[in-house]
């Protein structure tokens, strides 16, 4: 009995110990850009998985999985892993898994084709993630600032590959 309750507050210290270090921030991005086409054009043309292959004209491979839910694409030769964790038939969200000996960001993106008119659409662009392990505001300012303009150009891309 005495070792149990000696074990209960160990455990008890340690897990206050991880709680006060694990202090996440997080923050999200949200871009989006007008499209002259409707959402079901711009989906054909961006909605693939691995569409991200034209669009970003980045390397992608389906590792596991048939496009739905659950399926695993590998970005840049290996660099990237991103599995599916939500969809519908207009949108997408995927999560970036722990990669060992690296920060943890819990890092999430989410792509919608969002119909306007019949004829028009908005491509809507939101990335989730934690920033804590950034020394400063000025830093994670930066880091914004850089996924911002990296996805702005990519939505721009997208947006005259649909309308063309």
């Amino acid at each position: 009995m005495k070792y149990f309750i000696l074990a209960i507050v160990l455990f008890s210290t340690l897990m206050g110990f991880e709680t006060a270090i694990a202090e996440p921030e997080y923050t999200r991005v949200k871009m989006e850009v007008d499209v002259d086409k409707s959402a079901v054009e711009l989906w054909a043309v961006a909605g693939g998985y691995c569409d991200i292959s034209v669009w970003a004209n980045i390397e992608c491979e389906i590792t596991s999985g048939d496009g739905d839910i659950g399926t695993v694409r590998v970005l840049l030769g290996g660099a990237i892993t991103e599995v599916m964790v939500a969809q519908t038939d207009l949108s997408y969200g995927y999560t970036q898994p722990i990669k060992e000996g690296q920060f943890y960001d819990l890092y999430h993106g989410f792509m919608e084709a969002k119909p306007v008119t019949d004829s028009s659409s908005k491509l809507i662009y939101t990335l989730v993630y934690d920033v804590s392990n950034l020394p400063d505001q000025a830093a994670k300012d930066t880091d914004i600032a850089r996924r911002r303009a990296q996805f702005d150009k990519l939505l721009l891309n997208i947006k005259m590959l649909t309308e063309k």
